[in-house]
């Protein structure tokens, strides 16, 4: 029966796909094609998620908790993504089996990182769906910089190797519709919500200390205009401005010293225990009364559009992402458009606590950024290494 190859034909297009695409994009670090094709064969048919064809990030993604559960629910994974090789800070793009990992939108411009293949897997089609991990804004920023729906869940929600407490499970999707998906079967309980349009929601251009590029500032706020016009939202209209204090400090005290709140060393700048401590309970004070009285923040994911290869210079891609790392909040970018040179911005949502599920609901009622070209991969030098520029 044609019903019963289903499965079989799903993933042997995501394979065939990838063999095509990937060595010009470098998504992948490993493709598990005999496996895959085994696995669709076998797969029972009355699973939610069967012959789904997904990809894990990293070497070690396969054993991750997210992954084993999609497994259980009919979904193949069909390799490991890459993930960014030993080096500066700033090398954010993966190292994949071909090479360096690529922007599918600009082959010249990183895809950001750590979830770098992951991103460029789902933006260039080879699969519908990938596993991310976020401790800085690791899955929102290349789904920013790709054009994809990429979800950070609250810290805690679901199992973490990670000792610091700052990153936690996330997704990268074609839509906010497999995302959904992803979050019924990796929950042990799930609740389908039903938001109420429009959602009242809270709009930052800057939280109050970042910088954000003027033509990306342009792209988020006519995404957000299409939501209130779309009726998706209503912003809150308090005088004044919703603003946190800076948390770069604070992140990186409670990052370098494994969890613990102590001194750490990051671009020269002394951050102490005490004042982490002081900032992160100042921002989590903020954000709760912000969520007494709205159900949604908005704001860039990124200041900057992405940069090249080269690195980032003095700017940080992760100024408005890394907040919620440390505060726990779910968040989530959606494609907000494009700046004048073909580079994708995403706009970032983030919920209350606890709320991961209204995320993709209010991201399906979103309105279709525009305009929006389709990606171009183009061939690029294979074998690129960290000090190839």
């Amino acid at each position: 029966m044609v019903e019963d190859r289903v499965a079989e034909d799903t993933v042997a297009e995501a394979l065939a796909r990838i063999e095509r695409l990937d060595p010009a994009l470098c998504a992948f670090i490993e493709v598990w094609d005999a496996e895959a094709r085994e696995r669709a064969r076998t797969v029972d048919r009355r699973l939610p998620l069967a012959g789904l064809p997904f990809a894990v990030k990293g070497p070690s993604g396969i054993r991750s908790y997210a992954a084993g559960r999609l497994i259980e629910a009919g979904a193949v994974p069909v390799g490991s993504t890459a993930v960014p090789g030993p080096g500066t800070y700033w090398q954010t793009w993966g190292q994949g089996r071909h090479g360096r990992t690529v922007n599918p939108y600009r082959a010249d411009r990183t895809p950001g990182g750590s979830s770098a293949g992951s991103a460029v897997a789902v933006a260039a089609g080879m699969v519908p769906l990938a596993t991310g991990s976020d401790g800085a804004g690791s899955v929102r920023i290349p789904a920013a910089w790709c054009g994809v729906f990429g979800l950070k869940t609250t810290n805690g929600l679901l199992p973490s190797p990670n000792r610091t407490g700052l990153a936690s499970a996330g997704v990268l999707a074609r839509s906010a519709a497999e995302a959904r998906a992803y979050l019924r079967c990796v929950l042990d309980t799930y609740e389908a919500p039903q938001p109420v349009f429009p959602v009242p929601a809270v709009f930052s251009p800057d939280l109050g200390y970042a910088r954000p590029d003027p033509e990306v500032a342009a792209v988020v706020r006519a995404a957000v205009d299409r939501l209130v016009a779309a009726g998706v939202v209503r912003l809150d209209p308090a005088r004044r401005p919703f603003t946190l204090l800076d948390p770069r400090e604070a992140w990186t005290a409670i990052h370098g010293g494994g969890g613990q709140e102590t001194e750490a060393r990051a671009s020269g700048v002394r951050a102490s225990g005490v004042r982490a401590s002081g900032v992160r309970a100042e921002n989590d004070r903020r954000l709760d009364a912000l969520f007494a009285r709205t159900s949604l923040l908005l704001t860039p994911v990124t200041p900057n559009r992405p940069h090249g290869h080269e690195g980032p210079g003095e700017l940080y891609s992760t100024a408005l992402t890394w907040a919620f790392n440390l505060s726990g909040h779910p968040a989530a970018s959606i494609p907000a458009g494009f700046t004048a040179d073909g580079c994708p911005v995403g706009l970032q949502l983030v919920a209350a606590r606890g709320a991961d599920a209204s995320l993709p609901e209010i991201a399906l009622a979103a309105p279709a950024p525009h305009p929006a070209p389709a990606p171009a991969p183009v061939p690029v030098p294979r074998a690129h290494g960290p000090s190839a520029r």
